[in-house]
């Protein structure tokens, strides 16, 4: 690689994680406009491991805003080691996760916590816009709390 392709791939790397952190500032903000900057028309997104759709965006931004406040009082990412490996204008990312959400009791109040931990499987895709998903596979490893 030639110093000039190494800076390009440190500033691909940076731009695909700020993705990555937009998308779960957005979630857990409830800033669903925000996740537009995050995916590409027609990705597809899959949710089944922890209990929500398989489908395509902005279907799933849809069922997020839907989904998660009606059962949720509140809820907050945090990400760990992110793997990035960029080919071209494309990118497979690995990105881990843990995410506590606050369940609503009958009355709305915040409730018990469950826990969720795993990864999420992206395929990124330079665009016009800069680097989106294409895809967004979550994973769930462990649970706690259910």
């Amino acid at each position: 690689m030639t110093h000039a392709d190494e800076l390009q791939w440190l500033v691909d790397r940076a731009h695909i994680t700020d993705a990555i952190v937009r998308y779960t500032i957005a979630v857990d903000t409830r800033d669903w406009e925000l996740l537009d900057t995050v995916f590409v028309d027609g990705a597809e997104t899959d949710y089944r491991e922890s209990g929500g759709v398989q489908t395509t965006y902005p279907e799933s931004r849809k069922w997020l805003a839907e989904t998660l406040p009606a059962f949720f009082a509140s809820w907050q990412h945090t990400l760990g080691q992110v793997a990035i490996d960029i080919t071209g204008d494309e990118a497979d990312v690995v990105a881990y996760f843990m995410n506590p959400m606050v369940f609503k009791a009958p009355d709305g109040s915040p409730g018990n916590v469950v826990d969720l931990g795993g990864y999420y499987e992206h395929r990124f895709v330079r665009t016009a816009d800069g680097w989106r998903s294409r895809s967004l596979n979550e994973k769930i490893l462990w649970k706690r709390g259910l």
